[in-house]
């Protein structure tokens, strides 16, 4: 049944002639719905190849009939902190200054073998994002507005004006019982629940220290490689221990676990995790099952540790120490990338593999700490960065690549929010009819593959960020934002100020247009109000009063 549905899916895209006939098992019995064609001798011909399998189906045989269809592995390959243009491959129009710098052959490797996506969204920090992703909901719905780590601990700066809201500072959760967590299913799970085989190599940070979502194996993961509650990492560095004293001591809680045979050497982190994840690989090989790998790279979160492999090189390009530094952490990410499309390669299984790239939120830009040159333009064309409702804090790099189904090298130019690679990767693997006990907030993008449809038409796109996030800069703290069409609305909940961009016309959000159309301002605020209200999001409030801050559509 899920061959005929892809089948059908590359038909309708234009990519074979009409078939004969489709072969599906219904209620343990073999189906075979044969089709039109005006030669009726050669369709004749081809239905007798289904017809000379039937052998193979005993009654109520459905495992030997399942084994006749292959299903897709997948890999998830999500980076930490990266932003829209850190890359040699432009996602926008023309190429930029940073095109130009950093090397990433491999992603322009990917993209020759499948669709760029060029307006794929995600949350402004990491948490928000990758609760949505896990659990396919709003990031108002989850309520995990703000980066997680201690049980029962806020991460919030604290702010003279405005109170933080009672959020899920806790994270996610598979499992009801602990309190400030949002309950949801994991797709994770429900592939695993299908017959894939699930691998989780690298950051998690779904869920705070001593709760359930801390660990991947409680989200269906039965491989879990370094992964644990902590956003960041102490050190990049294998000289370093990863964070660890010479006795084993964490010096951390950003210490990465689980790597300790290569402590005391020059490998670094993203190397590390790569070659764990290989070894992986090759355990799953040997399961002739289908395998989801979630390649989640700490790189290219701070600290910003020089990879010595790619540093020199930068420094000859004329870089600052800091920035030839991350632009090592970006070259290493991207050597990881080729070295699983190697393995691919090698080992047979490219051709029925899909790789998803994506960045978890944009890229550093708020602080001179992290980056050199004038603040917020680190991620230009895109204004501002990581922590930021402007573009530069949510618009990611993103590629996927299918055999067979995605036209290669091409790019699409419609939007998605993170949210979204929850139906869209179950889909993939042919999991139907599956029971949640969240509501699915993200839509699959499967129709923008393979050309069918746009489930981006008529759409709006909703973050909510009523926290205090812990920097300052344009777009950052104690706001929400709507994109419908080309327009984006973003409300501060302390001050009721309103932003509107025509982001197609202004990709920089350099021009307020809220004075110039109110009309616009006022259905976006409404829309975005009645959103908001509908998943039972939270807001600040004013402490002088104790009131709560307005919701858009009430300034």
């Amino acid at each position: 049944s899920a061959a005929s549905d892809v089948y059908k899916r590359q038909h309708q895209a234009g990519r074979f002639s009409q078939p004969a006939c489709f072969v599906s098992i219904r209620n343990n019995q073999i189906v075979i719905q044969a089709t039109q064609l005006k030669n009726t001798k050669k369709m004749d011909k081809r239905i007798l190849l289904p017809l000379a399998i039937l052998p193979a189906f005993q009654a109520g045989n459905i495992q030997a009939a399942d084994q006749l269809v292959k299903r897709p592995n997948i890999i998830l390959f999500m980076v930490d902190d990266m932003g829209w243009e850190d890359t040699s491959l432009p996602f926008w129009k023309e190429k930029t200054h940073y095109n130009e710098v950093y090397e990433t052959p491999n992603m322009e490797r990917l993209a020759r073998q499948g669709v760029m996506f060029t307006q794929a969204y995600a949350s402004s920090i990491s948490s928000p994002s990758r609760c949505s992703l896990i659990t396919g909901t709003n990031v108002a719905r989850h309520r995990v507005t703000n980066w997680t780590l201690q049980k029962d601990k806020t991460t919030d700066r604290k702010d003279s004006l405005l109170a933080i809201p009672d959020w899920n500072y806790n994270g996610v959760s598979q499992v009801p019982g602990t309190s400030n967590t949002f309950v949801g299913t994991s797709f994770v799970q429900l592939l695993k629940n299908s017959g894939y085989h699930t691998i989780h190599c690298g950051k998690a940070h779904f869920g705070a220290i001593d709760t359930p979502g801390e660990d991947p194996h409680h989200w269906g993961f039965e491989v879990n490689i370094a992964g644990h509650a902590a956003g960041g990492l102490a050190s990049y560095l294998g000289e370093e221990n990863y964070g660890h004293t010479k006795d084993g001591k964490p010096t951390s809680l950003m210490s990465i676990p689980g790597l300790e045979k290569y402590w005391g050497t020059e490998t670094f982190a993203t190397e590390a995790l790569t070659q764990e994840a290989i070894k992986a690989l090759d355990k799953a090989k040997k399961y002739n099952q289908p395998f989801y790998l979630y390649m989640s790279h700490y790189a290219i979160h701070i600290p910003l540790n020089k990879d010595m492999r790619f540093y020199e090189k930068y420094k000859k390009k004329g870089m600052t120490d800091h920035e030839a530094a991350y632009a090592t952490l970006i070259e290493g990410m991207d050597k990881s990338l080729g070295d699983l499309m190697d393995w691919l390669e090698k080992n047979g299984e490219a051709d029925n593999t899909i790789i998803i790239f994506m960045s978890d939120n944009g890229g550093l830009a708020s602080t001179s700490e992290w980056r050199d040159g004038p603040l917020y333009t680190q991620n230009y064309p895109l204004h501002s960065g990581k922590g930021s409702l402007c573009e530069g804090g949510i618009r990611e790099p993103m590629i996927v690549s299918w055999p067979g189904i995605a036209k290669p090298n091409t790019r699409c130019d419609k939007y998605l929010l993170i949210e979204d690679f929850y139906p869209t990767i179950l889909e993939m693997a042919g999991v139907k009819d599956y029971k949640t006990v969240q509501p699915i907030d993200g839509i699959s993008f499967v129709p923008l593959l393979t050309g069918t449809d746009d489930p981006s038409k008529g759409r709006s796109l909703f973050w909510n960020m009523p926290n205090n996030w812990g920097n300052d800069g344009p777009g950052i703290n104690f706001n929400c934002a709507v994109r419908n069409g080309d327009w984006k609305l973003i409300y501060y909940y302390g001050t009721g100020k309103k932003e509107l961009f025509n982001i197609s016309d202004d990709i920089g959000e350099k021009n307020d247009l809220s004075t110039r159309h109110p009309e616009i301002v006022k259905r976006l605020s409404k829309e975005l109000g009645d959103h908001l209200r509908k998943v039972d999001a939270q807001r600040p409030s004013f402490k002088a009063t104790g009131k709560e801050c307005p919701w858009p559509d009430e300034v």
